[in-house]
């Protein structure tokens, strides 16, 4: 039986500036010809996963970390934050002063300064990635559908991102919300730039357990390649986990193995090394 191979999406198939390198495309396409299937696995909402990535030809997808999954258009699973949930998360952030965006399948919804405060915030996660030309990035670049303007009480919605003014923020609306699962991203600690809401229980490892099951699958045939701590579970989940190059030092200590960076053909060469093609 073929792997089945579960790929987080930034700093993993594609690099900090949305770069797909044609290596691993080609990676990807060789798998499956070999029988593999080959999952991406993100914080990404299905609206942020562009058609360049679905091109490259996949068997499905988990998105919003967790609180989707899909295999060949069939949704085997979605957990989504209530409306009445979405509407109190709203207004809490709007007292607090913290912008945020909602991440949906129909769309990525910026609260209404979101653009102009999130500007340096997007610019510094650049930086720590260590991209030339990170200064010069805007939220348009980096959220090219991004929708302004639009209705922020939502019934679809899967997580929920703000940009942290301090570290309180994030301890706060944690304490605030008990009912959801509250995350940090860009920064371990206090060094994080923004924070996440989602339903309770949700992470990446779950959602590839209801896959399985779906796939009437075992874990003993799966590999998992990412680069963040968020991806951690999903690396511990799996039977196989690869931590790119360009990943950090807690996700490389706990992987099975360590790839090259992203945009140095990290992920074909992990591939051949596990002879997936």
């Amino acid at each position: 039986m073929g792997k089945i191979i579960f790929i987080d999406v930034d700093g993993t198939l594609v690099d900090y500036e949305n770069n797909l390198p044609q290596s691993a495309v080609e990676a990807i396409r060789r798998a499956r010809e070999n029988g593999h299937k080959v999952y991406i696995s993100t914080g990404r909402s299905k609206a942020e996963v562009y058609q360049n990535i679905w091109d490259i030809g996949l068997d499905g997808m988990i998105g919003g970390n967790g609180s989707y999954v899909e295999d060949h258009g069939h949704v085997i699973m979605h957990q989504m934050i209530t409306k009445e949930q979405c509407k109190n998360i709203v207004d809490w952030l709007h007292l607090r002063g913290l912008e945020f965006y909602l991440e949906s399948n129909n769309g990525l919804f910026a609260s209404e300064a979101f653009e102009t405060r999130a500007e340096v915030t997007i610019q510094e996660y650049s930086k720590r990635k260590g991209k030339e030309g990170a200064n010069c990035l805007t939220v348009r670049d980096v959220f090219p559908d991004m929708i302004f303007g639009g209705e922020l009480y939502r019934s679809d919605v899967n997580k929920i991102s703000y940009v942290l003014n301090s570290y309180q923020d994030f301890l706060d609306t944690k304490k605030h919300f008990p009912d959801l699962e509250s995350g940090i991203w860009g920064g371990k600690g206090e060094e994080a730039l923004f924070g996440d809401l989602c339903t309770k229980g949700i992470n990446k490892a779950n959602a590839i357990k209801h896959l399985l099951t779906y796939l009437q699958a075992d874990l003993s045939n799966t590999i998992a390649f990412g680069d963040a701590k968020i991806d951690i579970p999903m690396l511990q989940c799996c039977a196989y986990g690869v931590a790119m190059g360009n990943g950090g030092n807690e996700i490389k200590e706990m992987a099975d193995y360590i790839t090259d960076d992203v945009d140095q053909d990290g992920l074909y060469k992990a591939f051949i090394k596990l002879k997936l093609i």
